[in-house]
């Protein structure tokens, strides 16, 4: 009875750690860790103890007895891997990382990013002794994209939250939360009271299409729109236009499949869920009935990841219609290919909502008056450069009006990549949007983990391995003398969201969630988040009850 990885995994690698077998790969260190896009149980080496079960923290792994319907093609998933991957040799795992023996005197680190970077960071240094660390957030709330990012629908993956409530309550981790640094605090404030400096602020935008009619009411970012359905205090007051019959997602890696998927989704299935209210009273109302999602290559190429399709083949209500399929390419090609096949080859039933995946087509240029009507895409053919790239290049030059095709839509998002945004005193490539370092070290002192340190990639737990190196260089640092700070720090800013704020806010969602039979009401809005802290329990010691900063202040 194999155990099997399935859908939610987050690939933080803590399964590996508490395998006596070493049957899952790939590991930390092995070929392919951080790439692939989950773990994957060798079912000949499984020896069906169960203890991978237990370290999960988001519940991905299961015997293949108790796999749901939906969730039978992962068993196949799992053990194909070994085929291409058998992992012959194998690294042996540490249960512990290596203590390091530090210089006299604590080591006081500023994490800058509440979200699984900033966290992932805080708990690797907190497993060595006389370490403080302080975590900064400009929200009144934790966790990032765990908490604003994945989609209400994978409460599943949300559980990865449990491990960061772990972190927090360790002894010398505090939050200094609703405090934006460069507003409230400067880069110098931090260098000054902090041996070390650790950003792990994300990529907080998205990129752009660069075409006609992407400011158009109607056109919008497709992070901006899972914010808002997440319930992200900055998106509260957001409105979109879903009186239309018609969406288009352009792009279509796993946020594009999240939005599609949420826009066709039973709003009565997301009332079950921690989904936004105003969200969810806007996609009651709304008349959506199909969601087109736009992928300038092949099936092949897809951007989304292959749990990801299998999860939203296995949706029962919603219609999934795979058009452009391009000639020349088998449906039994890879794995991805084959289950486009079986979904191109279904029925649909009239009635339902509809998700169409169009391949090898691009948008030339959104249309409208005063708000989008419309976009117009150009239809692609694929071409393989001397080196094996695929390329997608227009059948037509798009100035050809022959060569257009119009959609009617009167709502458009962009789902073409996170991108971050330069960090006040550090060095910034504009061509990657990432902060240059080596092994996460800008210059002593000053450290970055995360999608600013490597791009928007990877899963929820590529921040562990991440924060690993950034944290073993810091460490280095530290060890040969080259860290100093203050040694009387400046006192915390009043009015911060600390630790027991945060713990105030989430026993007030969670009360509401119970009452709701949902996990929990999300307070958006900025002001009430303050006031659910209440300055009696989230005030810093020794801060007046009276001094908490509201919105607006």
């Amino acid at each position: 009875m194999p155990y099997v990885v399935t859908r939610s995994c987050c690939a933080d690698a803590s399964c590996v750690l508490a395998c006596p077998v070493n049957c899952i790969h790939p590991a930390p260190g092995e070929p392919g860790f951080g790439e692939t896009e989950m773990l994957y149980v060798d079912p000949r080496t499984c020896v069906d103890c169960g203890a991978c079960t237990t370290a999960c923290p988001v519940d991905a792994l299961k015997p293949h007895t108790q796999l749901a319907p939906a969730e039978l093609p992962f068993l196949e998933l799992n053990r194909a891997y070994y085929d291409t991957a058998p992992h012959a040799d194998r690294t042996p795992m540490a249960l512990v990382p290596a203590g390091r023996r530090k210089r006299d005197g604590e080591l006081r680190v500023a994490v800058v990013g509440a979200g699984p970077a900033g966290l992932f960071a805080a708990d690797e240094l907190l497993r060595h002794p006389g370490v403080g660390v302080t975590v900064y957030d400009r929200l009144p709330t934790p966790y990032g994209l765990a908490r604003a990012g994945v989609a209400p629908d994978h409460q599943d993956t949300k559980q990865v939250t449990r491990l960061f409530r772990a972190i927090e309550s360790q002894p010398g981790f505090t939050y200094r939360l609703d405090t934006e640094v460069g507003r409230d605090l400067h880069h110098e404030d931090l260098v000054r009271d902090h041996h070390a400096v650790i950003y792990a602020v994300g990529a907080a935008t998205d990129r752009r299409l660069g075409i006609d009619g992407e400011d158009l009411p109607g056109s919008h970012s497709a992070t901006d729109f899972v914010a808002w359905y997440n319930g992200h205090p900055d998106h509260s007051a957001t409105t979109y236009p879903l009186d239309g019959e018609r969406a288009v997602v352009i792009g279509n890696g796993n946020v594009a499949l999240d939005v599609a998927r949420i826009l066709t989704t039973d709003p009565e299935t997301l009332a079950r869920t921690d989904i936004s209210d105003s969200a969810l009273t806007t996609l009651r109302a709304s008349r959506i009935r199909e969601v087109v999602v736009l992928g300038r290559r092949g099936p092949a190429e897809a951007s989304f990841t292959l749990p990801e399709l299998i999860a939203l083949a296995a949706v029962e209500d919603i219609d999934i219609v795979v058009e452009g399929w391009p000639e020349g390419v088998a449906t039994e090609a890879t794995p991805k290919t084959r289950i486009l096949a079986e979904l191109a080859a279904r029925t649909p039933v009239p009635g339902r909502r509809r998700i169409v995946l169009r391949f090898l087509a691009s948008p030339a240029r959104i249309v409208g008056g005063g708000a989008v009507q419309g976009l117009d895409v150009v239809r692609n053919e694929l071409r393989t450069d001397e080196d094996g790239t695929v390329r997608a290049v227009p059948t037509a030059g798009v100035e050809g009006v022959e060569s257009l095709e119009a959609i009617e839509t009167g709502l458009v998002l962009r789902a073409v990549g996170y991108r971050a945004q330069p960090v006040p005193g550090l060095p910034f490539d504009e061509a990657t949007g990432t902060v240059p370092h080596e092994r996460g070290r800008v210059e002593a002192g000053v450290y970055v983990a995360g999608w600013i340190k490597r791009g928007s990639t990877g899963f929820i737990g590529t921040n562990k391995s991440c924060a690993q190196e950034t944290v073993a260089a810091l460490l280095d640092d530290f060890e040969a003398g080259r860290l100093t700070a203050s040694p009387t720090p400046a006192a915390p800013r009043a009015g911060a969201v600390g630790l027991d704020g945060w713990r105030a806010i989430d026993r007030a969602e969670r009360a509401a969630g119970a009452l709701a039979g949902r996990p929990r009401v999300k307070i958006v809005e900025r002001g009430a988040l303050l006031g659910a802290a209440c300055p009696e329990v989230g005030r810093e010691e020794g801060e007046p009850v009276n001094s908490r900063r509201r919105q607006g202040s």
